[in-house]
């Protein structure tokens, strides 16, 4: 005698593995951690920081 077998289970299965492959494969693509965000953004800010430190305050005189 065969097993029962739900084929909504599979399907569902199939679909959920089928996502999860597509969202690693678009992690990998375009993601960045919170962490690699944060430190581009301390980065960016700490050359800002610098560079408004450099300037000169022209007068006109």
């Amino acid at each position: 005698m065969a097993e029962i077998v739900n084929l909504n289970r599979f399907r569902k299965t199939a679909a959920r593995q089928e996502a999860r492959a597509k969202a690693d494969a678009n992690a990998a693509k375009f993601g960045r951690t919170k962490a690699q965000k944060q430190l581009e953004q301390t980065q960016a800010q700490k050359a800002r920081d610098l560079l408004d430190g450099a300037k000169r305050d022209d007068d006109g005189r």
